[in-house]
């Protein structure tokens, strides 16, 4: 799930407390595979969440509390978002060792 948003300058404390307590709510969620998210200081953000299939992320979605949540950001932390569901077929990573990552 790749989620593009456009915030809010509103309640900026109200979206950390409901995005750690997300963050920590989707990780109990069967299913789930992780998250990788950035946000500029423009308000721009994208989180990816990784589910093992669609019936888990459609699962997520259904949660009673991410539903409310999910409201609440309508209706004050989110100027608008797009949700893309998307199949990643094969990943890998890298990370430099030692000194010079910032």
């Amino acid at each position: 799930m790749i989620f593009a948003a456009w915030r809010t300058r509103v309640d900026e404390a109200g979206y950390t407390s409901a995005a750690a307590a997300m963050d920590a709510l989707a990780a109990t969620q069967p299913g789930y595979r992780g998250i990788d998210a950035a946000r500029g200081s423009d308000g721009f953000g994208i989180t990816v969440s990784y589910w093992a299939d669609e019936a888990s992320a459609i699962a997520w979605r259904m949660n009673p509390e991410h539903t409310a949540v999910r409201e609440a950001g309508r209706g004050r932390w989110y100027d608008g978002y797009d949700l893309h569901v998307a199949h990643v077929s094969r990943s890998y990573s890298w990370r430099r060792t030692g000194e010079g990552r910032a």
